[in-house]
């Protein structure tokens, strides 16, 4: 009886989340400012006209963009770099993509990580994920998923949110990797809004093999040795 108690604040905070997403994404939907956010000239021309408030507009979005899988990440970050340079765009979409992430995280944490640990057949899957060895190995997918753009940052965000995976280690874990894949893609801001379709998948495609070259190299210094 006291299980069923438990379940019931979560089931109600889960439908809640659901519904105040949906109830969002259509409210940017009909209003026109998902359009805006998939337009890169226009966004660029919007966050400009901000002012001030701009850096918090490019962070709110980078938040909005990762809770909520339809919003695409790429074009604000993009953004970003053109209208603020390497330096501090990096660091807007860096504190966006990260506050995102684990808000993603917590959600799946909250709302699916005991579910999950209910089913008996994955329950020993969780378990040995659970160690220590494990879990240095989880930081080591989610990190280097997050240099690769084409890999999904919030599916990321909410699986690992349904792992084992320690808060902290997912923290550190996503801000190691966000951080040279945000600064390649804020760099190139300019180039990435100008590039026409094929351009910009060979930037992309540049963007992932600069970002995994570290990884390569580890993998084959350590199978040389």
């Amino acid at each position: 009886m006291a299980s069923r108690l438990g379940i019931k604040p979560r089931l109600v905070w889960g439908v809640a989340v659901l519904v105040g997403l949906v109830a969002l994404y259509w409210v940017l939907m009909e209003t026109g400012v998902l359009s805006t956010l998939t337009n890169k000239q226009a966004l660029r021309e919007w966050v400009g006209q901000l002012g001030f408030w701009g850096p918090l507009a490019i962070i709110a979005m980078m938040i909005a963009a990762i809770v909520m899988s339809p919003i695409p990440s790429g074009p604000i970050a993009m953004v970003a770099g053109a209208s603020y340079g390497p330096v501090w765009g990096t660091a807007y979409v860096v504190l966006g993509a990260e506050a995102g992430a684990l808000l993603a995280f917590c959600i799946a944490r909250l709302l699916g990580y005991e579910a999950i640990h209910r089913w008996s057949r994955i329950r020993p899957m969780l378990n040995w994920l659970g160690r220590d060895r494990s879990q240095m190995g989880l930081m080591l997918v989610v990190f280097a998923s997050r240099l690769v753009p084409f890999i999904s940052f919030d599916a990321v965000s909410y699986a690992a949110g349904l792992t084992p995976l320690a808060f902290w280690r997912f923290l550190i874990a996503t801000l190691a990797g966000v951080i040279p894949t945000a600064y390649l893609v804020v760099m190139f801001g300019e180039a990435l809004i100008t590039a026409d379709s094929r351009g910009l998948m060979v930037v992309l495609i540049l963007i992932s093999g600069i970002t995994l070259l570290p990884i390569l190299a580890k993998l084959v210094w350590a199978r040389n040795t």
